[in-house]
């Protein structure tokens, strides 16, 4: 990680003038920031504020929030590695990756919403190394590119449908079978509900690269 020397305001977790601030600070900060009010409302301004410095300072660093984004997204992954080609199969592979990027995700609250904006933005080795397992697969361009938006739409995206308060209000009656599922909402946060996401990605992946090799041979 680098350092920043920022100009800070009067006050706030900044310090005093010219505190040096480094990329795990701002990179916190963004993610403190997406945590409490979403990705939409983090802008250099309000991260600033939450940084206590001024609203300039994250400049010297930052273009705009883009780059900030991108900032955000390069230092939370730092250190994900695509499985080498011999070490299983692609389906094997494809998991490994995909654990590593979800260990970040859980590791860093926020990461998701980031990640879910950048589908193009400076991870591309990331983007290459799920491509790429997709390609030794056997699937088509036009698959590769599809298979990779459902993997990032749901490792990305899917905290998002995952409620933050669990409790049902008193006055909603359920059907006896929504009921019955809803007694198990805690895990759309745990573990169990990752590994059955992964499972159907993985599953459904295997039965489109059928189907692209039946319709090849047809």
């Amino acid at each position: 990680m680098g350092v920043v020397r920022m100009q800070a305001s009067g006050g706030g977790g900044g310090g005093g003038n010219g505190s040096t601030l480094s990329e795990t600070e701002i990179v916190e900060a963004a993610l403190r920031v997406v945590r409490a009010d979403g990705v939409e409302k983090l802008s250099m301004r309000r991260l600033s504020r939450e940084l206590g410095v001024s609203p300039m300072a994250p400049y010297y660093y930052v273009a705009d929030k883009r780059e900030l984004l991108d900032l955000v997204a390069t230092a939370a992954l730092a250190g994900v590695r695509k499985p080498p080609p011999d070490s299983g199969p692609w389906q094997d592979r494809l998991v490994d990756l995909l654990a590593q990027i979800d260990e970040r995700l859980r590791r860093h609250p926020g990461l998701g919403d980031v990640l879910i904006e950048q589908m193009l933005g400076k991870q591309l080795d990331l983007i290459a190394g799920i491509m790429e397992i997709l390609y030794e697969a056997g699937f088509d361009d036009r698959n590769v590119l599809a298979g990779y938006a459902t993997i990032h739409t749901y490792l990305f995206g899917r905290r998002r449908v995952n409620p933050r308060n669990l409790d049902t209000p008193p006055d909603v009656v359920m059907p006896e079978r929504v009921a019955r599922a809803m007694e198990h909402l805690s895990d759309l946060r745990g573990r169990y509900s990752y590994d059955f996401g992964v499972g159907v990605l993985v599953s459904g992946l295997e039965g489109q690269l059928v189907r692209q090799q039946s319709a090849g041979i047809g």
